[in-house]
């Protein structure tokens, strides 16, 4: 067994009876990846693949993320034989360094560079064993009230109550030990906290999928020890060790679709740095296909393969939260890299309208590295270069944007380019524009209101505002447009839309596509809009329910739950 061993951050050193800190604990941490396959594991390198494979299951799931690895534990525990397969490597916390030049290439989607067509939004999203659950910031919101309302009118999901999935959502939170945390919020997210209160604006403790939380702050480059409940350290060990294998750096390229069902499905294996075909090429058959590689890559494989698609939904009503980002800079230092990325957060702007009213934002504080904050940041030369110089002391606030309930936000389309990838194309509407300018008013007077010399938003036109008042007056007079507006997005839901009428979805409420017998979609591409909060749990507790029935029905017999 391989074992992580780290100094513990000081946040979390054990104290004296007299409140005294003592020396940093040092623990040692297995790493259930490398216990696994030294005890044997079923897992095979697509990279290290000397021929073409034929390949039998009872189910196969595509990805292994949030979706994929919920799915993948609950078939396996109920005796079904279980293939997963991902496009991206294995990696477990001994490969986690917590650097980012490391982390992105390795652990991200085109390496954390993922852009919409007209690259005016920037997009990360997880390529690894466990998908974007490795390298997320924990948290875990169930789906809120209003967004299954609105769900229930709209899209007919009748079944998806607050009520009916109450019990989902609570097995989920069980699994992954998601409840508040517990521990002070470091500096960047107790500004949200102190800033808000002086305005009158609530506030609360984030929920965070976490075991034994060493409090680093460096989550979105893999936990290197071991205590983010992702599917890398919890559901997919579990599937494995009940039988399960995975075939990791192998990409699957289209099903091939006859008489109503998928007969097989095609996939191509990819050298060691993930980026080039070897060659080698991988055919399965199952009696059933689960499609979990996350909402634009699901949609990109389903039109790939020519799947049905009768009214032109499908790829269509993809949802980002488009992110909107402002940074505050404060004489104290803030260390925005150190303790629990987010703990903090405000659905003030959520709850100050109807949800089809004038766009709602949730307010959130990322954690800030080097790397992502000078990339993300507006400017170059000197005047960027000073900004860096004073990173101690910058804060962060983002905001993010509930697209889909209005006919003004219908979100993206995924689309392949010449060469059968995914392209999203999301064009920002005027009502959109709206809730951005409104977002950045919002982070800026917290953020003065929690004591900020300046606050500059993240806008190619924007200035370093030092008080409140010359701060509306210039985000007011910005222009709104592409590429001078920074936008970003670590959410991607829809293109799968779900719904038991074809008209409106393309997958039924039980997660079946629609026209193709053997086939489900158990991702956030079922979304019909976006979550309205970080979408992790929603996936969890909605896929949790769809493979439990699957599992039912194909075995005859009701679907054992998973246990932490």
């Amino acid at each position: 067994m391989t074992d992580t061993i780290i100094p513990i951050n000081t946040a979390t050193t054990n104290a004296t009876a007299t409140g005294a800190a003592t020396a940093p604990v040092r623990t040692v941490i297995p790493d259930p990846i490398q216990a696994g396959l030294a005890a044997g594991w079923l897992v095979t390198d697509g990279a290290q693949l000397g021929e073409d494979r034929s390949l039998e299951a009872d189910v196969v799931v595509i990805g292994s993320g949030a979706g994929g690895g919920v799915t993948a534990e609950i078939l396996a525990l109920a005796g079904l034989k279980v293939l997963i397969i991902e496009e991206g490597a294995l990696k477990s916390s001994k490969d986690f360094k917590m650097r980012e030049a490391e982390a992105y290439p390795a652990l991200y989607q085109e390496s954390a560079a993922r852009k919409t067509r007209d690259k005016g939004i920037n997009i990360l999203q997880g390529r690894t064993v466990g998908g974007t659950t490795t390298v997320n910031w924990t948290s875990s919101f169930r789906t809120p009230p209003a967004t299954l309302a609105h769900w229930q009118q709209h899209f007919g999901l009748k079944d998806y109550s607050e009520e009916a999935l109450a019990p989902w959502f609570s097995l989920m939170e069980q699994r992954l030990h998601v409840s508040p945390w517990a521990a002070a919020p470091n500096e960047n997210n107790d500004l949200l906290r102190r800033g808000a209160a002086k305005l009158g604006l609530s506030t609360a403790v984030i929920p965070r999928n976490v075991n034994g939380c060493w409090n680093l702050g460096y989550c979105g480059m893999g936990c290197p020890t071991n205590a983010k409940q992702s599917m890398l350290v919890t559901t997919i060990p579990s599937a494995l060790s009940h039988g399960a294998s995975l075939l990791t750096r192998v990409r699957a390229e289209r099903f091939v679709l006859r008489a109503g069902r998928v007969e097989q499905l095609d996939c191509v294996a990819l050298d060691a740095a993930g980026l080039a075909e070897t060659g080698r090429r991988v055919s399965v058959r199952a009696k059933h296909f689960v499609l979990a590689g996350g909402a634009i890559n699901s949609p990109a494989l389903l039109l790939r393969s020519a799947a049905p698609d009768p009214h032109g939904l499908l790829g269509k009503r993809t949802f980002l939260h488009p992110t909107i980002i402002s940074a505050g800079l404060f004489e104290q230092r803030v260390d925005g890299y150190a303790g629990a990325p987010q703990s903090i957060y405000s659905d003030h702007f959520l709850h100050s309208g109807p949800v089809d009213g004038p766009i709602g934002y949730k307010l959130e504080a990322p954690p800030l590295h080097p790397l992502l904050l000078s990339t993300t940041m507006a400017g170059f030369g000197a005047a960027h270069a000073a900004m860096m110089a004073q990173f101690p002391h910058i804060h962060a606030l983002l905001a993010l944007l509930r697209d889909g309930f209005h006919r003004d936000a219908p979100g993206g389309s995924v689309a392949l380019d010449g060469r059968g990838a995914p392209v999203l194309d999301y064009p920002i509407s005027d009502y959109v524009w709206d809730g951005v300018r409104r977002s950045m008013l919002s982070m800026a007077e917290i953020q003065f209101a929690a004591g900020a010399k300046t606050v500059t938003p993240v806008h190619e036109s924007a200035g370093q505002y030092a008080s409140w008042a010359a701060a509306s007056k210039g985000i007011n007079a910005l222009p709104f447009k592409t590429l001078a507006t920074r936008v970003v997005s670590a959410h991607v839901m829809g293109g799968c839309t779900m719904s038991d009428d074809e008209r409106l979805g393309v997958v039924g409420a039980d997660g079946r596509y629609h026209g193709v017998a053997n086939l489900s979609v158990h991702d956030g591409s079922l979304f019909p809009t976006s979550i309205g909060a970080n979408p992790q749990l929603s996936i969890y507790g909605i896929t949790a329910r769809l493979a439990s029935r699957l599992a039912e029905q194909m075995t005859g017999r009701p679907a054992p739950r998973p246990q932490a």
